[in-house]
C-alpha cells in the first residue's frame, strides 16, 4: 500500500503531531530500557530539521481510562531529555495555544492518551481535540498500529499524514521479509503455546518455503504425530488443529521442520540434570525443554537454503541455562549469514528479542522489530488501522 515519508511533507513552521511508543520499563522511577526512546530519535531530529515542532503523543503502562501519577510520562522526560540531547515541554493539558506560544524547535511531551477511556474507543471527540494540536500527523508507533485508537487512527484522517522514520523501517523491513521476499523464505516460530499463534501459523504455511517450529508449540505438533511427550508443556486438545496446519503445509508445499532430538529433565530449573533424545524417545516422566543438537544442525542446514528469515518466538525454555542451547546456536549462526550478507534477517516479538540479546545475535539480524502485537498481526496477514489510516 502507498504511505508517505517525513520526505514527502512539508513541514517548515507546521506542528506535526508525533505518534511514538516509549512505553519503556520504570524501576524506582529510573527507565531501565531506553531502547524504544532512542529509536524514535531520528524522526525528532528529522521534523525539527525541516522546521517543524514535535508534539508527541504516546502512552504509557494500561492507566484503564484514568490518570495515574505512576503511569505519568513525566517520569519518561528526563530519559527522553538525555536521548535527545535538549529540553522537552511537557504538557499536562496541552492547548493550541499554549503550543504555539512555544519556540519553534521546541519539542513538546503530551500527558498519557490512555489517561482518558476515549483512547481507547477511539473516540471521534478526543480525535478531533489532538487534531487541533498540529497541523500534520506523523505516526511513528508501529506497535501500536495494530490498535484502532484515538491516537493512532483516529487523528490521521483529519490531518495530513505520515509515517515517522521508525514506522518506515518496520514496514520496509516486513514489507522485504513476507510481503515481497528474497526467496526461499525461512520462518522460526517458536513460543509456549499454538492457541496463540494458530492464526500466524496458518498464513505463514501460505507464504513461506520452510517453516521451523520449536518450543513448546512443538511439543502439540509432536503429540498430533502420536509422539508420547512425556510431562511436556502441550496442549492435547489442539492435535486436530495441529494437523490441520501440516496439512495445509504439504498441499502449499512449505517445509515444516520438527525437532528430531530433544532435550529433556525432570525438572525446570537453572542447571537441572538433562540428557538429549531422539524426539520419540521421551521418558514418561521427562519433559521436553529445548531442541537437540541434530536439530539445530537441521535448521541451520535451512538457513543455508534461505534467502530471507523471518523469526518469532524461542526454540526452548531460553530463559533458564541449559535450555538455551538450541535457540543461542541456531541465532548466532542465522547472525553470521545476515552479517555475511547472505540472509535478510528479521525478527519480532518480546520473548525474541530478549532470546537474540541473550544470545548476543541482536546487533547482526537485518532488522529487530521493537513491536509485540503488530508485528504479530502483521505476519497473520492482518490490516493494521494504524498502517492503513496512513494510506
Amino acid at each position: 500500500m502507498a504511505w508517505k515519508t517525513l520526505d514527502d511533507m512539508d513541514l517548515a513552521g507546521k506542528r506535526v503531531l508525533t505518534r511514538v511508543d516509549i512505553n519503556v520499563p520504570l524501576e524506582n522511577g529510573q527507565v531501565t530500557d531506553a531502547t524504544r526512546i532512542t529509536r524514535i530519535v531520528p524522526t525528532i531530529t528529522d521534523i525539527l530539521a525541516k522546521g517543524g515542532t514535535p508534539i508527541l503523543l504516546a502512552h504509557f503502562g494500561r492507566p484503564k481510562g484514568k490518570p495515574n501519577p505512576e503511569m505519568s510520562l513525566k517520569l519518561v522526560q528526563p530519559a527522553l531529555e538525555d536521548a535527545l540531547g535538549r529540553s522537552v515541554t511537557f504538557m499536562e493539558r496541552p492547548s493550541r495555544a499554549d503550543i504555539d506560544a512555544l519556540p519553534a524547535d521546541a519539542v513538546v511531551l503530551v500527558e498519557n492518551t490512555r489517561f482518558s477511556p476515549m483512547e481507547e474507543a477511539n473516540d471521534p471527540k478526543m480525535a478531533e481535540f489532538l487534531a487541533s494540536l498540529g497541523d500534520v500527523f506523523c505516526n511513528d508507533a508501529f506497535s501500536a498500529a495494530h490498535r484502532a485508537h484515538a491516537s493512532t487512527t483516529g487523528v490521521a484522517h483529519l490531518l495530513p499524514s505520515c509515517a515517522g522514520r521508525l514506522m518506515e523501517a518496520e514496514l520496509r523491513a516486513l514489507e522485504a521479509a513476507l510481503s515481497n521476499p528474497q526467496r526461499p523464505v525461512v520462518a522460526v516460530v517458536g513460543g509456549a503455546k499454538v492457541s496463540t499463534k494458530l492464526d500466524l501459523l496458518s498464513n505463514l504455511v501460505e507464504k513461506v518455503d520452510i517453516l521451523v517450529i520449536g518450543g513448546g508449540m512443538a511439543n502439540t505438533f509432536l503429540a498430533a504425530q502420536g509422539v508420547d511427550v512425556g510431562k511436556s508443556l502441550c496442549e492435547h486438545d489442539l492435535a486436530d488443529t495441529a494437523r490441520a496446519i501440516a496439512e495445509k503445509a504439504a498441499t502449499t508445499g512449505c517445509e515444516v521442520l520438527l525437532p528430531r532430538d530433544v532435550v529433556v529433565a525432570r525438572e525446570f530449573k537453572a542447571g537441572a540434570a538433562s540428557e538429549t533424545v531422539k524426539a520419540e524417545d521421551c521418558p514418561a516422566d521427562a519433559m521436553i525443554l529445548d531442541a537437540g543438537p541434530d536439530s539445530v544442525a537441521h535448521i541451520c542446514q535451512a538457513f543455508d537454503r534461505a534467502k530471507t528469515l523471518i523469526w518469532n518466538g524461542p526454540l526452548g525454555a531460553f530463559e533458564i541455562p541449559p535450555f538455551d542451547a538450541a535457540t543461542n546456536a541456531a541465532a548466532a549462526y542465522a547472525a553470521g549469514l545476515s552479517r555475511s550478507g547472505k540472509l535478510i534477517s528479521v525478527a519480532g516479538g518480546g520473548d525474541t528479542v530478549a532470546a537474540l540479546n541473550k544470545a548476543d545475535a541482536s546487533e547482526s539480524f537485518t532488522y529487530i522489530s521493537t513491536a509485540g502485537g503488530a508485528f504479530l498481526e502483521w505476519m497473520e496477514g492482518k490490516t493494521l488501522p494504524g498502517v492503513a489510516a496512513l494510506g
